[in-house]
């Protein structure tokens, strides 16, 4: 199995480029199951999740083509073959449940396993069977698929979210679309990926306004037809390289990286004494004089904190001056990257959905261990300012995530190396 090797050798210099949002792509992906023209998008990261809905996508028979290595995704769907999302693919990853939609809306009917993924708590289908019940769909569970269906097709209605889950609102939102009538989606998630799916469904002809707001309004039509798409900007690959000049030192320039996708991220950043300058090509991210200083961070749905940064903002708080703590709101049972830094000499402690730092002077290098996508990374960026040498072992999980991740950092001087298991 591979591993990666982080050497921490001081600050870092240069530019990273910004892939494409994974977690965008990933809802984008399945629209092309609710038109029989072609859906093609353009910056797309090159990931194994993407892969993954490559797969699932083929095995219902739409045509997926990868091209320009990777970063352009052609697609049609104008002749489905199956209604089946079968768990061997499912399983790999939660957004494979994004079909569901798409797949009812269309045909009338969908079989899709219960999905997969990183083991970071519990995140159940409710809301999604919630939300396409309350369009006139019959969704019953049985030996672990949904069986969903439409007899009388779907009717727009008003569905309000008891929490504003993402999947949901993407799933709901792409059903609605080619509903009979008029839906509301209330306590609608507003994360910039439902903004660039809406785009997105707008382009293929979908009557939709309020995304971006936690109330959206979606008029169905009768059928929706091609487009072309550019892929948004991925917020979280963007923080968690402002995170590497902020952990090591230097000042690094993230091509791509806009200030509205990550705000309240910023926010903290500038708490913690790390300045962050727009510029004409993204974002210059410096720490700004001395030791970095505590802050307290609680994860919240956007424009709140996000909870797929809370694992990198706690490796940089490892070495803070004075006490930090992190309120994980989102998802139980991830804060499993804690114990890997208390091995590398963090002072973390944890209770329930409540981690305290206590910052160190200095991290050092040790044999550790990924437990999901995002505490992966974290461990990484924990290994550039450490003395010494990180090996990391279970990389799988950054290849779901991060697109020459190795490259990426090697060229602003990060010493870093990954290393081909047997």
């Amino acid at each position: 199995m591979d591993q990666i090797i982080v050497t921490g050798n001081g600050e870092l210099s240069g530019e990273i480029p910004i892939a494409g949002a994974k977690n965008a792509c990933l809802a984008l992906m399945p629209a092309t199951l609710l038109s029989e023209e072609p859906l093609t998008l353009t910056n797309a990261p090159r990931l194994s999740d993407i892969k993954t809905m490559t797969e699932l996508l083929q095995s219902l028979g739409a045509e997926v083509t990868s091209l320009q290595d990777g970063q352009v995704l052609a697609m049609s769907s104008h002749d489905l073959t199956s209604h089946v999302a079968d768990y061997d693919i499912v399983r790999k990853m939660r957004a494979s449940n994004l079909v569901l939609g798409p797949m009812l809306a269309r045909l009338g009917h969908a079989v899709v396993s219960l999905p997969g993924g990183c083991a970071i708590g519990a995140r159940p289908m409710d809301l999604h069977i919630h939300g396409l019940e309350a369009l006139g769909a019959e969704i019953e569970l049985r030996d672990g698929y949904l069986h969903a269906k439409a007899p009388q097709g779907l009717k727009g209605a008003t569905v309000e979210f008891s929490f504003a889950s993402v999947g949901a609102t993407e799933n709901v939102l792409m059903a609605a679309t080619l509903a009979k009538g008029t839906t509301v989606l209330k306590n609608a998630a507003r994360e910039p990926e439902i903004v660039d799916l809406a785009t997105c469904l707008r382009k293929m002809g979908a009557r939709i306004e309020g995304d971006g707001t936690s109330e959206i309004t979606i008029e169905g039509v009768d059928r929706l037809s091609g487009a072309t798409h550019p892929v948004v900007a991925d917020r979280i690959e963007l923080g968690t390289y402002m995170l590497a000049p902020a952990i090591a030192g230097g000042t690094v320039e993230c091509l791509g990286g806009r200030l509205d996708l990550v705000g309240a991220f910023v926010e903290k950043l500038d708490a913690a004494g790390i300045g962050v300058e727009e510029t004409e090509r993204g974002l210059k991210v410096a720490r700004r004089n001395g030791r970095i200083r505590a802050v307290d961070v609680t994860t919240e749905p956007f424009p709140g904190f996000p909870t797929d940064l809370q694992a990198q903002m706690m490796a940089l708080l490892c070495t803070a001056e004075g006490t930090s703590v992190l309120e994980e709101k989102i998802f139980e049972n991830r804060f499993m990257h804690a114990p890997e830094l208390v091995r590398m000499g963090a002072k973390i402690d944890v209770h329930g959905g409540t981690a305290t730092v206590t910052g160190v002077d200095r991290l050092k290098g040790a044999p550790v261990m990924a437990t999901d996508l995002r505490a992966s990374v974290s461990l990484i960026l924990a290994g550039l300012a450490a003395e010494g040498e990180t090996v990391l072992s279970r990389v799988y999980h950054l290849d779901r995530g991060y697109e020459q991740l190795v490259r990426k950092l090697k060229g602003v001087g990060a010493r870093i190396e990954r290393i081909k298991g047997q």
